[in-house]
């Protein structure tokens, strides 16, 4: 089995969860919906609503790596505030701290594709941390650095490289409470990688930081030459 083979088989099981889930949960409203309390009406239809959230999580992210990559200069700040307006609405009790010069270089990436990847790493950062998150962007040589930062409850170096794993998630209280499949980080990781790019994570001190770095465009690079 290829490594594409082997994706949309991984995939296509998590995909089952929030289906059996959403079915389950529908059924039982429909055939017992007179026996039901308003209470627990609004906890099985929360229920539906979250698994909803995670199915289309799920697609977006299997779609976005299974389809062609189109690289081209993307500026990095309007992508970074597109993401944070969404996320806003979801999670409105957190604060996004935005800090990217209007100045800097465009990078070399798929722009939907890097939409989803900050969304997923932004997204990581509301739903496992109940602090701020800031989103900073320098370059680093021939190379933009993009990090992600929050100041939640951490992840333990020996964890660094299995959180990028299929199905690997941090044993922590805010994970624990936080339903996922284990493939977000993983998806992602395929994703930048593919853009020629690379991902690590660091945490200590109270803070934690995911940081990509993705080669800065043609374009930017021709002119740097030409000066």
């Amino acid at each position: 089995m290829d490594k594409y083979e082997d994706f949309i088989s991984t995939v296509s099981h998590e995909l089952r969860t929030p289906l059996t889930s959403i079915r389950g949960f529908s059924q039982t409203m429909l055939e017992s919906w007179d026996k039901i309390s308003d209470s627990d009406k609004k906890k099985f239809l929360k229920i539906i609503e979250e698994q909803s959230v995670r199915l289309i999580n799920l697609v977006e992210n299997m779609l976005f790596t299974a389809t062609n990559f189109i690289l081209k200069d993307v500026a990095l700040k309007p992508c970074v505030e597109a993401v944070v307006s969404v996320l806003k609405n979801r999670y409105p009790t957190r604060v996004f701290k935005i800090d990217i010069s209007e100045k800097l270089p465009a990078v070399l990436a798929d722009k939907d594709k890097l939409h989803q990847v900050l969304t997923n790493l932004i997204e990581n950062a509301a739903k496992y941390s109940d602090s701020d998150i800031t989103i900073s962007a320098a370059q680093v040589q021939n190379l933009i650095s993009i990090k992600v930062t929050d100041t939640g409850i951490g992840i333990d170096e020996k964890d660094y490289e299995k959180i990028f794993e299929k199905f690997s998630r941090v044993d922590n209280p805010l994970t624990r409470k936080t339903e996922g499949s284990g493939l977000g980080l993983y998806i992602t990781k395929n994703i930048v990688e593919q853009m020629n790019g690379q991902i690590n994570v660091t945490s200590g001190a109270g803070l934690t930081t995911f940081e990509v770095r993705l080669p800065i465009s043609n374009l930017e690079a021709r002119v740097r030459c030409s000066q």
